[in-house]
């Protein structure tokens, strides 16, 4: 199967991470291998390239696109939640540089079997990496009224969770809900009309959520940061594109910690913490796409890119 993906802010993220030659670097979240390959280019001979995706059918699409470049690469079919265990593993003690491209691939969206597009009828899986056991059938149809809206609400930022969730449990009372087709009508069925007209689709958001939900995305987020911090060179940097608000501001604020000098509490007359910076931030502002690239790529409209820098 041919693995299509138009990798989002590639010039940007690529000067953002200030490649050296014959650098370690690792794509934690390999997709299609666009990123992975203006990396590959740029480390050269020496360089070390090492690409981590819990997709396997991503895994098998990059080794072939990457199957001619100079660096030395590893592909490694894991969640990047995993990169410490996996850099044990490959003796690999200091990396020069990460990357992080969040959320769901433009192939995983365009799969339609994947079911996690509300645009195509499929079964509701919504699986990164068949590793992981619940689908979001398997939440929709188990999880309780209470949770269903906490879930929709914090993970999908609906001001609809409430009656969404109260939808999906008298539905399922008469049949479970399989394919998403079935969760599109109840949504639209428990949004009134005229807060349908605006805005995204409104299902956009409910699909949202059950994808971060299913994937654990947000937990492995902010741990990972702290985990590979440790790990990078001084002057290696870490660049992470997120699609959407929660991602970006655990990223932000992430970030922030790590290069804050004192976290000792404001009515300290004296810091006694010790902290140490182990950031600089490079993005002040998150990095966004220009109105050329969102023409030709409309999923790079909602694309931030955050940068740090190791010291």
């Amino acid at each position: 199967m041919n693995f299509n993906h138009i990798p989002v802010l590639l010039v940007e993220t690529i000067k953002a991470l200030s490649c050296k030659k014959g650098g370690c670097y690792v794509d934690a979240t390999l997709g299609g291998a666009g990123h992975a390959l203006e990396i590959a280019k740029q480390i050269g001979a020496n360089g070390f390239l090492i690409g981590i995706d819990r997709d396997s059918t991503a895994i098998e699409a990059a080794r072939k696109k990457l199957a001619e470049v100079k660096p030395q690469v590893k592909l490694i079919n894991d969640n990047f939640k995993n990169i410490l265990q996996i850099l044990t593993e490959l003796r690999v003690e200091q990396v020069d540089g990460y990357l992080f491209d969040l959320g769901v691939s433009s192939h995983q969206l365009d799969t339609a079997e994947r079911g996690f597009s509300y645009r195509q009828e499929a079964p509701l899986d919504m699986r990164m990496g068949k590793a992981t056991e619940t689908t979001a059938a398997d939440l929709l149809n188990n999880l309780p009224q209470s949770e269903l809206e906490k879930m929709i609400s914090e993970y999908g930022e609906e001001r609809w969770a409430s009656r969404i969730a109260e939808f999906i449990i008298d539905y399922r009372q008469k049949k479970p809900i399989e394919l998403t087709t079935e969760l599109v009508d109840i949504i639209k069925a428990a949004i009134p009309a005229g807060a349908r007209r605006k805005g995204p689709h409104p299902a956009t958001r409910t699909f949202q959520a059950l994808r971060i939900a299913v994937n654990n995305e947000l937990e492995v987020i902010e741990k990972t940061i702290e985990n590979i911090v440790p790990t990078l060179k001084v002057g290696g940097r870490i660049a992470i594109i997120t699609f959407h608000s929660l991602e970006d501001r655990i990223v932000k604020h992430k970030f922030k910690d790590l290069a804050r000098k004192c976290i000792c509490p404001p009515d300290f007359p004296i810091c006694n913490c010790d902290q140490e910076p182990q950031l600089k931030i490079i993005t002040k502002k998150p990095i966004v796409a220009t109105e050329e690239e969102v023409a030709k790529n409309r999923r790079a409209r909602s694309a931030k890119l955050r940068v740090a820098e190791k010291i």
